[in-house]
This record gives structure tokens, C-alpha cells and sequence, in this order.
């Protein structure tokens, strides 16, 4: 996996244009993610690639469409010093784990990057970077895709519960 590396302050429309917001296919969006701000994105991000930025990662409009855009391009894991709420809840909601690191000034565009969530780092290039634990309920609806999907796996849990 490869880092895509992003400055302070990106926001949604940065992430995916407002004039792709009548699209809700994930990788219909996926090819106009970062359109006019980061261009060759849509065309070069490979699935598992992470993209990290720095503070207020997200910031701007709520919009699902942001997470959603960045899970169609194969990206899974957002690493920020900070994001903005909405974003943060969109993209979990959404099934992207956003994790909080305070070390992203060290990473660099292209880098080689391995996550390791029960560990609680990134690995970049052999130097390890501490991330905020991820709360276990989080981490749940993320690992089931999303929210709705989370609820409809409770739904057929109760389900059998009680039959």
C-alpha cells in the first residue's frame, strides 16, 4: 500500500466536487475523487493505497459522498492528525476507518504504509507511527461495511435469537 499525502483543511468538496453529488455509485464517484484538486488520483489510486492528511481532514459540506468516493477508488483507511465530526462519523458510517495520528508530518507522498490497527500504528517506511485506539463498536460497523450493513447484521442476529 502507498500513501496519498494531503495537506491541512481538506474539505468534502476537495474530496469529490458538489457537481458529482447526484451520483451515489461508489465507483462512479470514485472516478471524480479529488477532480481539481489532485488530479491523477482517480486514475493511479490502487486498491489499499491510504490517504493521510493533516488537520481538519474532511472539513466543509456533510456529505457522505466524500467516504463513499474514497472507498470506491479502493481506499479503506484515512490517517489524520484531526478530522471534522461529520466526516469522521460519514466515513465510519460509511465503512472507511478514520484514524487519528498525531505523526503525519513525517509521511510522505508515495510512501509505503501498512496498517495495523490492533497494534495501534502505521508502519511508514519501517518507522512506526502511533493511532488513537479505535473504539470496538466503531471498528464493528466499520468491518461490516458501514452502518446499515452493521444493523441488518444485528436485524439477522435477533432474528435468530428468537426463533
Amino acid at each position: 500500500m502507498r500513501v496519498w499525502k494531503f495537506g491541512n483543511d481538506i474539505d468534502t468538496d476537495a474530496i469529490i466536487p458538489g457537481r458529482f453529488l447526484t451520483i451515489y455509485d461508489p465507483a462512479e464517484l470514485a472516478k471524480h475523487a479529488f477532480e481539481g484538486t489532485r488530479d491523477e488520483f482517480a486514475q493511479e489510486v490502487r486498491d489499499g493505497d491510504v490517504v493521510v492528511g493533516g488537520t481538519n481532514f474532511g472539513c466543509g459540506s456533510s456529505r457522505e459522498h466524500a467516504p463513499l468516493a474514497l472507498l470506491g477508488a479502493g481506499v479503506k483507511v484515512v490517517v489524520a492528525k484531526s478530522f471534522a465530526r461529520i466526516f469522521y462519523r460519514n466515513a465510519v458510517n460509511t465503512g472507511l476507518l478514520p484514524l487519528i495520528s498525531a505523526g503525519t508530518d513525517s509521511v510522505r507522498d508515495g510512501d509505503a504504509v501498512t496498517v495495523n490497527i490492533a497494534g495501534g500504528y502505521i508502519d511508514v517506511n519501517g518507522k512506526r507511527l502511533p493511532v488513537e485506539p479505535v473504539p470496538g463498536f466503531m471498528k464493528e460497523i466499520v468491518d461490516a461495511g458501514g452502518l446499515v450493513a452493521y444493523a441488518k447484521d444485528l436485524d439477522e442476529v435477533k432474528t435468530c435469537n428468537t426463533e
